[in-house]
């Protein structure tokens, strides 16, 4: 037999390829005439969120944009198509469509304040939208490549695309929806009782638990699917949500954290990663105080205890009397310090009992001699050592 679905499959996957091309291009070129190519900044990162019903996208949003450091709202595609212009539309007994959903989008993605990035709420929904998702990122990495080097370089940086999708089982989805719709209702019979508050958007399906269960359905049938098709595209976050607000918020900051490979430029990325990371230049850390600690007290002992008794002495009740602050100033001329690894070795001390010290040379010119007929004044150069010592203070509650 014919394997009729497999052609199927490959000419409508052309259809929508073709259709996205038709409805993509118009809206790009017409961009470029009205703006002009050099001016077609659009976001540096782009994080496509979505998620069941249910699955806490208002509620997450936030910790979303503050595990990106991003500082504007969302742009939220139920709200955009809620403009006049989208009215109008509707009013005219037209569909809002995909050319209409990508052009008013684009213009927006545009605005100056998005320009580090933002979070897109709703976008793709269907499978049009999402091949010209890919038209535009190819266009944005174009531009990347174009302005490179040149003095308009840095508002073409290059794109980053980020899925991320917050997932609930149908079980919890319907859950969730139930209870929203138990708390909106009580909240606006008790607003238009009292006459104080606003009253919250009441969706017929937070009602009725057969119509939560399809619209989970719709969300798994059409933007479930959208989403997952760009899995091997752009960096795709499927993101557990059915714990507690803090379990979740955790697992967002895991999935979100920064890999600098992934978001510089690759040529900035090539320059940066010869320098070691924190992380690996700490894994050994406390096993190299140990080693060098008892090296001191194994081939320069003397020493050793001469700086471990300066310590205790002339620096120690100073820090003492921080010991609320956590924060103490400590200047020296002791000439112990000339001596090739002191310094080293205080630093080491202060570490190994819990302590940050840090040491700061400063050279103050000192009047030595003054000639009584020429009125010259000689200097001698004093050294002072300027020990910054920290530690965890003591916490005071104050009444």
């Amino acid at each position: 037999m014919t394997p009729l679905p497999q052609s199927t499959s490959v000419a409508s996957s052309d259809l929508e390829i073709k259709d996205a091309a038709i409805v993509f291009n118009p809206i790009w070129e017409e961009l470029e005439k009205e703006f002009g190519r050099e001016t077609l900044r659009f976001p540096k990162e782009l994080i496509l969120l979505g998620g069941a019903p249910g699955a806490g996208k208002g509620t997450n949003t936030p910790y979303i944009s503050k595990a990106r450091g991003l500082t504007f709202a969302p742009i939220v595609m139920s709200s955009l198509l809620d403009t006049p212009e989208m009215k109008r539309i509707k009013e005219d007994g037209r569909l809002i469509g995909d050319r209409e959903v990508l052009a008013v989008l684009l213009r927006r993605l545009l605005e100056p304040k998005y320009r580090d990035g933002v979070i897109l709420d709703g976008f793709p929904r269907t499978k049009v939208q999402v091949e010209c998702l890919k038209m535009l990122y190819e266009k944005m990495v174009q531009l990347w490549r174009e302005f490179y080097g040149t003095p308009l370089g840095i508002h073409f940086r290059q794109p980053i695309v980020h899925i991320v999708v917050l997932f609930v089982d149908e079980k919890e989805s319907i859950a969730r929806q139930l209870k929203r719709g138990r708390e909106t209702k009580a909240h606006n019979a008790e607003v238009r009782a009292t006459g104080r508050g606003q009253l919250w958007e009441e969706r017929v399906t937070d009602f009725d638990e057969a119509l939560a269960a399809r619209r989970y359905r719709v969300f798994k049938d059409q933007t479930w699917d959208a989403l997952l098709s760009l899995k091997d595209i752009f960096h795709y976050h499927l993101i557990n949500a059915q714990g507690t607000l803090f379990e979740v918020e955790d697992n967002i900051a895991q999935e979100l954290a920064y890999q600098s490979s992934l978001e510089l430029d690759p040529r900035t990325y090539d320059q940066l990663r010869t320098l070691p990371l924190a992380s690996e230049i700490v894994v050994h850390a406390r096993q190299e105080l140990v080693k060098r600690l008892d090296g001191y007290a194994l081939s320069h002992p003397e020493l050793f205890a001469r700086i471990i008794g300066l310590i205790e002495k002339k620096i120690l009740p100073i820090v003492c009397r921080h010991a609320i602050s956590g924060h103490a100033h400590v200047n020296s001329e002791d000439p112990l310090f000339e001596e090739p690894q002191a310094l080293a070795m205080l630093i080491d001390i202060f570490s190994e009992r819990g302590y940050h010290a840090v040491v700061d040379i400063i050279r103050v010119d000192v009047p030595d001699t003054f000639d009584l007929k020429t009125g010259k004044i000689t200097c001698r150069q004093k050294k002072v050592h300027r020990f910054m010592v920290r530690f965890r203070g003591s916490e005071l509650r104050r009444g």
